[in-house]
């Protein structure tokens, strides 16, 4: 029977609703996965299998009494490690949050739990979020299912990993400068990042609070539609939650026509794009222009200088953030002569290299006599940036960029250069800072046959356009594989 099991959310919750197929066995089918290949990957922090057959269980019964268990009924889905879980360890792959449990949820996971949604697992990430590689992670390195020496991207390297090895049709990310779009690309997965304030950050741990968001991972734009669904929407819990009610994005998906979609092609995007991502950027905007879009050339200067901007304010962001880990309330404590010297030795033990070097960034950058300087002025520039997008956004409909810059690196290959592993994200910080939604879409193979991802930008709650796009460049990459 296992081989007969559907395979993507939309088609799992279907089945288990209409009883065709019992969660129980979607989840064993997909623990199996697990079990055979995580040793290699390492995906996962936490493996919850026997919260996991309870949960299916549970929608098992709802449906036997006849009962809707919901709209992602007996789905697997793998959680983040950075979204808190009542009574689960979340820890944010830092030592410094060892043993801590929080003592409640985050409100995406209250919502995917009423959605009829199992949690199979708690996954890595760079430490605090702050990588692109998920090397940074305390509990090591999180391997691409695709080349198990290369990266899975980052931070939400486990997130993509594990979509893509197939322990979970779903899984949830967060994206503070590219952290769910650029390992989609490099996994070959579909990740979205939505508008700022489309899905609750109420139980997320913070890195940059005015930059943070959650999104889907998931192997097709319709299921990534599906559980925005759900877990978008106003949380009075989250004060930069947009308190209005957002359109389907699968009744959005209702409509394939892009006939007459006016797609931005950047004619300014920084250099350094390998030449292989660029050969399928080109097919891209083919295949929309195939299907009726028309391409407009713009100009987004932003793409060149949000970088500097980013690296200070998000560190800015970090270093009052993380203030909060210092061995009093919860988490790592090293005994010292006195409360200073615990502190110091408590963040000295608990954080890992990566954090402290952007925790003394953004430090430095609010420091009195640097504020002005640096903080201020990044402010300033993340204003010019989303003047520029706006700009852009009078001519197009919807951006096309690539995601990364490359395909998956070499594990190692760029450990000892922050400055090079900051560049990966050239082509989606921008979009944080403006606080647009973005996402990546998996278009065919470069270098080493590793993945190509493609990046679809919109303004504003433009997730319905931007949504339509991709749908497109999917189908279109699906036929190319036919």
């Amino acid at each position: 029977m296992a081989d007969a099991l559907p395979t993507t959310a939309v088609d799992i919750a279907d089945a288990v609703r209409a009883g065709r197929v019992t969660a129980v066995d979607v989840v064993e089918r997909h623990l199996a996965a697990i079990a055979s290949r995580e040793a290699d990957i390492h995906a996962f922090n936490l493996v919850l299998a026997d919260e996991a057959r309870a949960a299916a269980a549970a929608v098992d019964a709802a449906v036997a009494a006849g009962r809707d268990p919901g709209p992602l009924a007996g789905v697997p889905i793998a959680l983040k490690d950075n979204m808190c879980t009542r009574g689960i360890a979340t820890t944010c792959s830092s030592k410094i949050l060892d043993g801590w449990r929080p003592p409640y949820d985050a409100t995406v996971v209250t919502k995917l739990a009423a959605a009829g949604a199992v949690l199979v697992g708690k996954t890595n990430l760079d430490e605090f979020a702050m990588g692109s590689s998920t090397e940074n992670s305390a509990f090591g390195v999180t391997r691409n299912p695709h080349a198990l020496d290369r990266v899975a991207g980052g931070s939400s390297g486990g997130s993509a990993a594990s979509v893509a090895a197939e322990f979970a049709p779903l899984a949830l990310g967060s994206d503070t400068g590219g952290s769910i779009r650029q390992p989609a690309a490099l996994c070959g997965v579909v990740g979205v990042k939505p508008t700022y304030g489309y899905v609750s950050r109420y139980g997320l741990v913070a890195f940059a609070s005015s930059l943070d968001q959650i999104g889907p991972f998931s192997t097709t734009v319709d299921d990534a539609a599906l559980v925005l669904d759900v877990i978008g929407g106003h949380d009075p819990q989250d004060s930069t939650s947009i308190p209005q009610p957002h359109p389907s994005l699968r009744e959005a998906l209702r409509d394939q026509d892009i006939s007459g979609l006016r797609v931005g092609r950047i004619t300014d995007l920084p250099e350094g794009c390998d030449p292989d991502v660029l050969e399928r950027l080109e097919v891209a905007f083919d295949t929309l222009r195939a299907a009726g879009a028309r391409i407009v050339d713009v100009k987004v200067p932003a793409f060149g200088y949000a970088l500097t901007a980013y690296y200070l304010i998000a560190p800015a962001e970090a270093s009052s953030n993380l203030a909060r880990f210092d061995g009093v309330r919860y988490g790592l404590r090293v005994n010292a002569a006195d409360t200073n010297a615990m502190y110091g030795a408590t963040r000295a033990a608990g954080f890992g290299d990566e954090v402290k070097r952007r925790i003394m960034l953004g430090t430095y950058a609010l420091s009195a006599g640097y504020y002005d300087a640096y903080y201020g002025r990044a402010l300033k520039v993340r204003r010019l940036i989303a003047d520029d997008f706006d700009r852009a956004y009078q001519s197009a409909d919807v951006l096309v960029t690539p995601t990364s810059p490359t395909v998956a690196f070499p594990i190692g290959a760029k450990g000892d250069n922050p400055l090079a592993m900051y560049l990966c994200d050239v082509y989606t910080i921008p979009t944080n800072l403006a606080g647009h939604p973005g996402m990546s879409v998996p278009f065919g193979t470069g270098a080493d046959g590793l993945p190509v991802g493609i990046q679809v930008l919109a303004g504003t709650l433009g997730e319905p356009a931007m949504f339509r796009a991709a749908a497109a460049l999917e189908a279109a990459s699906k036929r190319s594989m036919a």
